[in-house]
């Protein structure tokens, strides 16, 4: 395991992810300052900020229910990236480009919650 959640290589891609769409809602219309933007950028930061706080809990399945909240919001990222696309405020390079880093910030964050699934610390 890692000693600072810092160093969990999933909140780190949520990190990169976080960057990526705050650059990306930058270019969205101002009529979506309030709308769309807003709920994206809260939903990704929600990401990283969920896989920090979990890593502090004692508890397994604490620790587990903030990775799984992590990953709903990964989830409503999906959504605001298809509608996104859909609006044409996205086009199909950004998108896959945010669709991949989704997976791949998924990925490490089912094999980190696996570990701790895993880990003998919390058998008895």
């Amino acid at each position: 395991m890692t000693n600072c959640f810092e160093n969990v290589i999933a909140w780190q891609k949520a990190r990169q992810f976080i960057l990526h769409v705050y650059k990306v809602t930058k270019r969205f219309p101002d009529d979506e300052k309030f709308g769309l933007t807003s709920q994206f950028r809260r939903a990704a930061v929600s990401i990283a900020g969920n896989i920090a706080e979990g890593y502090k809990r004692m508890g397994k399945d604490d620790k587990l229910r903030f990775y799984n909240y992590a990953q709903g919001s990964l989830e409503e990222c999906r959504c605001y990236i298809i509608l996104g696309y859909d609006l044409s405020y996205i086009d199909q390079n950004e998108s896959d480009m945010l669709m991949q880093e989704i997976e791949e910030t998924s990925k490490f964050l089912n094999s980190y919650s696996s570990a701790i699934i895993n880990r003998k610390k919390w058998e008895d």
